[in-house]
Parts: structure tokens; sequence; C-alpha cells
């Protein structure tokens, strides 16, 4: 991730930490250019290539006429991305499935107060108000409750992994591949009983919820 001049490295650190922090999180959209070019104090052009730069490596998605949203925390190999866009959506959903499965009882083992609030966090800011309503501009595939989960394991690998499923799983979501097996409510009340287990540290209904709510979220399309 090489940008050339020292404006742009600069814009660059101050894109990526927002991103990295969770300041920005997972499927929102970032300031727009020119809001970034006030709050950075560069022009166009410096902006544009820090966003390139972030995009190429899978943590940024710009989409005309809509905005640039986050889409990893971290950067997603695209040798990874490659390699599992080549699996069928059963093979992807189930790897996926397994991922969380694991990181929702490393979770409930691990997390750290600090984790527990941010997924707290993460819980009040997810739902968009009546006016944007969830679509493909928010990104249907898990966010950043389900990347905090996944840190909160303690396993980054396992973190690696999943920023590259979640990746492959946005494609076959936009070629129709993969659609919404369930509402929104439903998985905000599946978010909140993983929350309630991840405080509790109950390691066995961690899991009993994360299963029941990986079968209901993203299904194959018929």
């Amino acid at each position: 991730m090489q940008v050339g001049s020292e404006r742009a490295r600069r814009t660059l650190a101050y894109l990526r930490h927002r991103i990295s922090s969770g300041e920005w999180p997972i499927n929102s959209r970032i300031p727009t250019e020119t809001e970034l070019m006030e709050l950075i104090g560069v022009g166009k052009t410096t902006v544009r290539e820090a966003v390139r730069s972030l995009a190429s490596v899978g943590m940024l998605e710009p989409m005309p006429g809509i905005g640039t949203f986050v889409r990893s925390r971290m950067p997603v190999s695209s040798v990874l991305t490659d390699y599992l866009s080549e699996f069928s959506v059963t093979d992807l959903l189930g790897y996926r499935r397994a991922l969380e499965l694991e990181a929702a009882q490393q979770a409930a083992r691990h997390r750290t107060d600090e984790q527990l609030a941010a997924m707290k966090r993460a819980l009040d800011t997810s739902v968009p108000p009546p006016e944007q309503p969830f679509g493909r501009n928010r990104g249907k595939a898990p966010g950043q409750f389900h990347f905090l989960v996944m840190e909160a394991s303690g396993n980054a690998l396992m973190v690696g992994l999943y920023a590259g499923v979640i990746q492959a799983l946005r494609h076959a979501i936009a070629t129709g591949a993969v659609t919404e097996g369930t509402d929104v409510a439903s998985l905000q009340r599946d978010h909140r009983e993983l929350l309630a287990a991840f405080e509790a540290g109950d390691v066995v209904r961690a899991a009993h919820v994360m299963a029941q709510h990986i079968e209901n979220d993203l299904v194959p399309a018929e």
C-alpha cells in the first residue's frame, strides 16, 4: 500500500486510523471527498490517492453516485479472496459458519471489557434511520458487530481469514448468489442475545445463539 507524497501518506494514515479504530464502522459511509479535504487540509488529488490505496486492499469501496464505504478494518489479501471465490456459496457459507462459531465461543472466554463496550456501541449504531434502509450501499454482508466478535476471539489468524470470507460473500451477494434469510429485527435480537452471552462468559449459550443466527442471516439464493 504505497502512496507517493508526504501529504498522501498523512491522508492515508488518517483514513486508516479511523477505519481500524472502529470510528468509521464496517459498512458505514465515510465523509465525502470535500469533507475529507477540509478535515485533513489537503487537495482532491491527495484524498483520491489515499482512497484508491485503501480500496485496493479491500478496506474501502467507492460506489459512484452513493459514496465510499468501509468494508474491512484491516487489509484483505486479494490472493485469499480470489481463492475463496472459486468455491460454491454453500462451501463459503459453511466456512464462515465454522469461523463464527469458534469466534463466538472464544469471545465468551476471552473478551475484554473494552471489546464488550465496543460491541454494545456497534449494536446502538447498526440500524439506519427509516430514510436510509438497508441495501447494497450499506453492505448486506455481516458488519461491524461480527468483526468485533471475531477480534474478541483473540485469534489474529481467524480475523484475517474472516475478512477474506466477507469480501467473497459480498461479491456473492452483489451477483445474487446469496441473499438475506431473515429481517433486521431478528438479526438485532440475535446480536443482543450474543452480547448477553459474552457478558456472562457463557460459552455454550454463545455458540448456540451464533449457530442459529448464522443459519438464518445469509442463505444461498434459490
